[in-house]
């Protein structure tokens, strides 16, 4: 049982504590980590600039790279983010993969690739877009593929087009004669 302070008492009594009641918890700031880019959706899974990994990383969550990887990164629905102090000689598949650190090795974007100004990729480049900002470091290739999404938008407009061409065409004639 807690007492709580009324105002004929001379002096505040120390609330008690209930384990029970929950805290809200405020959201973490993207000032809090200045190298790290803004989380857009879903959860993501970092490793530390102390760890070391070699091996194959699969999953179906963003993940932010600070530390060292060796191996095959394949997280085709998310983003890879390598960290000003990420060191990855790996091949990466993933949605969208922004470079503060160094990349050596193929990456595949589904979406697109953001080479920031500290970054460096050594590799060949497979994306929807790519952005490369004035200071980095970039030797290999580039290959643009449209996404799919675009693809089928393109598709449909296309056909749609032609279907009101296919019967706007007796109409246009007749009023052209």
């Amino acid at each position: 049982m807690s007492a709580m302070w009324k105002p004929s008492q001379s002096g505040p009594t120390t609330p008690s504590f209930n384990p029970e009641t929950p805290r809200p918890v405020a959201p973490a700031s993207s000032t809090e980590y200045p190298n790290r880019a803004p989380i857009t959706a879903g959860d993501q899974a970092s490793i530390g600039k102390g760890l070391i990994i070699k091996g194959e990383i699969t999953g179906s969550e963003s993940l932010f790279i600070d530390g060292k990887v060796e191996g095959t990164i394949a997280l085709p629905g998310n983003r890879v983010t390598v960290g000003r102090n990420g060191q990855v000689a790996s091949s990466i598949t993933a949605r969208e993969i922004v470079i503060l650190g160094k990349v050596r090795g193929n990456i595949a974007a589904s979406d697109r690739v953001d080479i920031r100004a500290e970054g460096a990729l050594t590799g060949d480049v497979t994306a929807a877009r790519i952005s490369i900002e004035d200071g980095a470091y970039f030797k290999g290739g580039i290959d643009i593929k449209k996404s799919e999404a675009k693809s089928a938008a393109e598709i449909k407009a296309a056909a749609e087009i032609k279907s009101f061409s296919a019967t706007a065409s007796p109409e246009l004639s007749r009023l052209t004669q």
